[in-house]
């Protein structure tokens, strides 16, 4: 018979039913941490259907503490966009040559952002991005002719969510080296966002269930009581 560890008996010991307020959360999260630094996920369950059009999900939202992580963007653009988007710190820049890169497998992006003109070029990769999350959509900001601050809004903290089939939402807010203070006001950002993006469709409760869990550690129920909107 496997030995439990330490850590195992001690999570076995949490109540799964129990209720915590954000505070609880992350202190508690805290007590299990790894030896590394973990992202802090939350998990939104949400009354919708999104295989229903008017009961998708989706937006972007700037997190106030940044991710903790180091996003990689590329950009379709050219001539004088091509060079903002170089300066504001996007990691590939290009038209046909970056499609041709992308087509050949070199699609390790966390975000892809396009210009308008260049959306004909961009579209011959749909099926691509596509699967991925990755093709630009005006709705998100990511086709604009404003690259520069695209790029910037992309480095500095802003993150796209999506309901998935099961009507959850997964998002990172940080790292558990992150300021108690810095983790809530992130917390209260994407669901503040989640709560203002309710599609006309949604019926019933909408914010149903949310939890809160990092890279190795349990996950935790929280009282939704907070989240306004809920």
């Amino acid at each position: 018979m496997a030995k439990i560890t330490k850590k195992q008996k001690i999570v076995a010991g949490l109540d799964r039913e129990k209720l915590y307020s954000f505070d609880e959360a992350i202190a508690t999260l805290r007590t299990h941490k790894a030896k590394f630094d973990e992202t802090v996920e939350v998990a939104m369950n949400l009354g919708v259907d999104p295989r229903h059009a008017d009961q998708m999900v989706r937006g972007m939202v700037s997190l106030p503490s940044g991710t903790g992580k180091d996003v990689k963007v590329a950009v379709f653009a050219r001539g004088d966009n091509a060079d903002k988007a170089l300066a504001a710190g996007a990691d590939k820049v290009g038209a046909e040559d970056l499609m041709e890169d992308m087509q050949n497998g070199n699609v390790d992006y966390d975000r892809v952002i396009a210009t308008p003109d260049m959306m004909g070029v961009v579209g011959r990769l749909g099926k691509l991005l596509g699967p991925k999350g990755l093709m630009p959509n005006p709705k998100l900001g990511t086709v604009t002719p404003n690259v520069e601050q695209a790029v910037k809004d992309a480095k500095g903290g802003q993150v796209e969510f999506r309901v998935e089939k099961q009507g959850i939402i997964h998002s990172g807010i940080g790292k558990l080296s992150f300021s108690d203070d810095a983790l809530k006001a992130n917390f209260n950002a994407i669901t503040d966002a989640i709560v203002k993006a309710k599609p006309s469709g949604a019926k019933g409760k909408y914010v149903r269930k949310v939890s809160l869990t990092s890279s190795m550690g349990p996950g935790l129920k929280i009282d939704t009581a907070n989240i306004e909107g809920a």
